[in-house]
Formats: structure tokens, C-alpha cells, sequence
């Protein structure tokens, strides 16, 4: 069964901040889960200079229409000024199938009476 389904891989400045985008993203059901991984060291061009600092990384398991509204989300709770956001396309989307099942329910918001969206395009 085709899902459409994603992971978006963010960074950010720390494991607190990585908790208040993934806690709201996850309330708002843009994402059906977040998992923080804290103590990367990241190496990168910004500004003319190479730069080095630690980060966290937060990734997102959510459905193709959720990214939209997600990064815009994301950009608003985020202290970067170019946040990195980056959405992988779950091609094959083998694995257990309740689980990729319990991403799409997880994500599912309410039909409002002026939208023109299926319940499976959420």
C-alpha cells in the first residue's frame, strides 16, 4: 500500500529547542513522532567562514502533506535564521505496516467544512 509517507531531518541549536519544535509539531499533528538526537558536532560554510559547533537533530516521521505547513511551522519556532529542513522521501516504505499505518492515523486532523481535502490526504 502507498502511504506517501516522509522523515524530515532537521538540526538545531540544542536539545531544548529540539524538544519545543518537536512537542509543538507533534501537538499540532503536522508529525506522528519526533526523536531528538543530542551531541552532534557539526562542521559548515556560513557567511564566508567555515564554522563548527555543536547541534541537536530532530527528525520528524509525517505524511507528504503535512511537510508544507511543517517547515513553515518549524521556521516560526526556530532560533536560525536559515533553519536546515530537509524532507526524505520513505520510497519503499517496507517495514512494519502498523506501525507506517499508525504514522498516517497519528497525522490525521479533522475536516474543517471549507476544505476540499479527503481525510487521506492528511
Amino acid at each position: 500500500m502507498f502511504r506517501n509517507l516522509r522523515f524530515v531531518y532537521i538540526t538545531t541549536s540544542d536539545k531544548k529547542e529540539a524538544q519545543k519544535i518537536g512537542r509543538a509539531i507533534v501537538e499540532e499533528k503536522l508529525a506522528a513522532c519526533a526523536n531528538i538526537i543530542d551531541g552532534m558536532e557539526s562542521i559548515y560554510h556560513w557567511k564566508g567562514k567555515v564554522e563548527s559547533g555543536s547541534e541537536c537533530i530532530l527528525v520528524f516521521k509525517t505524511t507528504y502533506s503535512n511537510i508544507s505547513k511543517l517547515s513553515v511551522r518549524v521556521k516560526e519556532l526556530h532560533s536560525y535564521e536559515v533553519p536546515c529542513i530537509i524532507s526524505i522521501n520513505l520510497a519503499e516504505q517496507e517495514g512494519n505496516e502498523e506501525y507506517l499505518d499508525w504514522i498516517i492515523h497519528s497525522t490525521r486532523r479533522p475536516i474543517s467544512r471549507d476544505s476540499d481535502h479527503s481525510p487521506d490526504d492528511r
